[in-house]
């Protein structure tokens, strides 16, 4: 039986997303000691149907914490900033749990066994989007001299959410966590600590990134035990983008030693002539590759 799955979600337009995800995934060997299971968040019973030759498992996605009509108005896609924080009592037959975003894909395996590797003995397992090149990691709007308004994504959210301002302030500098990549073993106490957080941040604020925040919450202020894992583990291409290594034929990080990109995270899209990558696969951008050439690329993963 298999003892560690790696979790996934998508609606009907994601849908090509989430099938590259899983490709990704299901060309290294080692996949196939590895469970992949799926949330249905509005899925048509076609893409179901051919989804459920390559996965184990696909359940339909709830919300596991009542959030009103209004602030969904449709949205089942949603249910992904509630579920995520609800794997094992989706999926309760596995250990260990890898969450990947469908608007990513794994590029070398090698991530794959840190995050499972992370998350041993109850920590979590996740990445900070800081490192080397980030130019910005907190705005602010200055008003006079010294004065200025913190307008970081955590605080922002924090603000919003009315967690109290002392809370907020704790998260206001702290490097922000992306959640759309993350391990946690089944019997960890992280569960929990997100779980409450979540249940507060979605009374008053958004849902989309009530749990991005709930998270964070739980490592800056409830202080989980946390395996932070390198940012090639979990690559926001929209923060910055990877260049290419033409003799390889991979995506490597953009600064030396250029490590080979682990999982491409497409996460707020690609934009180019106000189409997204991630609903166009034809778009490519300009890239630089390791040969100082400049090509053009897709961030899409593509079946070799």
């Amino acid at each position: 039986m298999k003892k560690n799955v790696i979790v996934s979600l998508a609606d009907a337009n994601y849908y090509p997303l989430l099938d590259e995800l899983i490709n990704s995934i299901k060309r290294f060997k080692d996949s196939e000691n590895v469970a992949v299971c799926i949330l249905d968040a509005g899925l048509t019973e076609d893409q179901k149907k051919s989804l459920s030759s390559k996965v184990d498992e696909i359940k339909s996605a709830e919300w596991d914490i009542e959030v009103p009509d209004y602030k969904v108005k449709g949205k089942e896609w949603l249910k992904s900033q509630v579920s995520r924080a609800f794997l094992p009592n989706y999926f309760p037959n596995y250990e260990k749990y890898l969450w990947i975003d469908c608007d990513a894909w794994v590029n070398d395996w090698r991530s794959v066994e840190l995050y499972f590797k992370a998350c041993e003995n109850g920590k979590l397992g996740i990445t900070q989007t800081i490192g080397p090149g980030y130019k910005i990691t907190s705005k602010v709007n200055w008003l006079f001299g010294k004065i200025a308004i913190i307008k970081s994504q955590n605080f922002k959210h924090a603000v919003k959410s009315k967690i109290g301002f002392d809370k907020a302030r704790k998260l206001a500098f702290a490097p922000h966590i992306n959640i759309g990549v993350f391990s946690m073993e089944k019997t960890s106490i992280g569960w929990k600590s997100w779980q409450d957080n979540l249940f507060q941040t979605l009374k008053a604020g958004n849902v989309f990134g009530s749990e991005g925040l709930a998270i964070n919450m739980s490592v800056y202020i409830d202080n989980l035990e946390t395996e932070f894992l390198p940012l090639n583990c979990n690559w926001i291409t929209s923060n910055l983008l990877p260049k290419y290594d033409e003799e390889n034929q991979t995506f490597v990080e953009p600064y030396l030693p250029n490590y080979k990109i682990g999982i491409m995270h497409l996460a707020a899209g690609i934009w180019k002539n106000g189409k997204d990558m991630r609903t166009d696969k034809s778009i490519e951008i300009e890239i630089d590759s390791l040969n100082n050439n400049k090509i053009l690329k897709s961030l899409r993963y593509r079946n070799n």
